[in-house]
């Protein structure tokens, strides 16, 4: 059997995104190329590699054995191209970043944009996902270098402070809430939410805290961005969830008001994580020692 780079890249995207649609954009593929592609590989194995059903795919044992060769020699194939560059003005080499909601909004923009205009031949894959998830993620080595909450487990990797906030509430600034100066997150569950939509780490986050309390959020709007969260409430749609840093610019040109959050899970002390750091490309390196200086 014979599989190419651009083979065993289109198959981990799709296996890390849930689903061919997904894994064939990941890898700017059409989807019947992309299908035509896995097909081939399953002929070429004489297995099944893909569980297929409504909800996406799944890999089977097949499918999970290649994925883990499919990585190493993906990183392999990387370093080589890194390495290579030296000699070559035209290396282009890539860095993959998972990060969680608050620090891909509010810190990772001014971070990576100074080092992308000091690196021209880099590039950054940056996905939004679950704290949780992407120690898990790092760990088995999808991405080079997460961000994450201080609050998960991250012992089986290697961390670096990187950043602090804190998750508030905001309200416009004639509502009833904004007479208050904290208050904890079961006591607002009753008034109408705007959000982020509901695919973003954040809302999963929140919905996930308002099922452990029993009750559901009431998300009258989803938006995609923190700043379109705070135009909302301040125009009375309902209230939000949003980092203290957000609010504190917002606040200079809005009619709004952030009312302190009680729960322990609403400060943040976000954390870099990677799985070895020797194990890092040298670009992804830096990108390290960037985060932490800056």
């Amino acid at each position: 059997m014979r599989f190419d780079i651009p083979d065993l890249s289109l198959f981990r995207h799709v296996v890390e995104a849930g689903s061919i649609t997904q894994g064939a954009a990941r890898a700017n593929l059409a989807l019947a190329a992309a299908s035509t592609r896995i097909r081939n590989m399953e002929d070429a194995i004489g297995a099944a590699l893909l569980i297929r059903n409504r909800q996406g795919v799944t890999p089977t044992q097949a499918g999970r054995t290649l994925l883990q060769h499919a990585r190493t020699i993906l990183a392999q194939a990387e370093k080589l191209r890194e390495d290579l560059g030296a000699y070559s003005g035209g290396f282009f080499s890539q860095v993959r970043i998972l990060s969680n909601t608050n620090a891909l909004t509010e810190f990772l923009p001014d971070v990576l944009s100074s080092f992308l205009a000091a690196h021209p031949h880099v590039s950054i894959d940056l996905e939004e996902r679950l704290s949780d998830e992407i120690v898990g993620l790092i760990a088995e080595g999808v991405g080079d270098i997460g961000i994450v909450a201080g609050t998960v487990d991250t012992s089986r990797l290697v961390t670096f402070p990187f950043r602090s906030d804190r998750f508030v509430l905001v309200v416009s600034a004639d509502h009833p809430l904004a007479r208050r100066e904290k208050i904890a997150f079961a006591d607002v569950l009753d008034y109408d939410f705007v959000g982020l939509d509901r695919a973003s780490a954040l809302q999963r986050f929140l919905a996930d805290k308002a099922s452990r309390i029993g009750r559901p959020i009431k998300l009258r709007v989803q938006l995609r961005s923190f700043d379109a969260v705070c135009r909302l409430v301040e125009r009375k749609a309902g209230i939000g969830v949003v980092p203290e840093t957000t609010v504190n610019w917002a606040a200079r040109s809005m009619a709004i008001k952030a009312v302190d959050l009680t729960d322990t899970w609403a400060l943040r002390d976000l954390t870099i994580c990677v799985r070895d750091v020797k194990s890092l490309s040298a670009f992804a390196r830096q990108l390290v020692e960037h985060m932490r200086a800056g």
